[in-house]
């Protein structure tokens, strides 16, 4: 990990069915695809060792800034500023793919190391 600088990743992604429409159930759907990858960002910087962590959401916040589809590809922006002492925060920012920013999030995580492995020296 280089000090002071956040991991990034992007990552498209949609609901893999034709969905409804109903913007209560897209955005339903949409909170529960922005958790599945965005705590992975804290563990970029972090390759070699990654297989050996395990990590646990511990809060998630989202805002949603304009009407969407979560069935239709969307651009998952992710970055991770700080993860240190077991515990990372995360942030993402969600794009149509048209470029516009739909929802914005912030996640806190735990990661560990399983049990029994040793991380190399830094």
């Amino acid at each position: 990990r280089v000090p002071g600088k956040a991991s990034q990743q992007q990552v498209w992604f949609r609901h893999r069915d034709p969905l409804p429409d109903d913007h209560v159930l897209h955005i339903c759907a949409l909170a529960y695809m922005s958790d599945l990858t965005l705590l992975g960002s804290a563990q970029v910087n972090h390759l070699e060792v990654r297989k050996h962590m395990n990590i646990a959401s511990l809060d998630h916040a989202m805002w949603f800034m304009r009407p969407f589809r979560a069935d239709e590809w969307l651009l998952y922006d992710q970055s991770s500023p700080s993860a240190t002492g077991g515990r990372a925060l995360t942030q993402g920012k969600i794009f149509n793919q048209y470029g516009e920013m739909v929802a914005a999030v912030m996640q806190e995580g735990l990661t560990r190391y399983n049990r029994g492995f040793v991380p190399p020296a830094e």
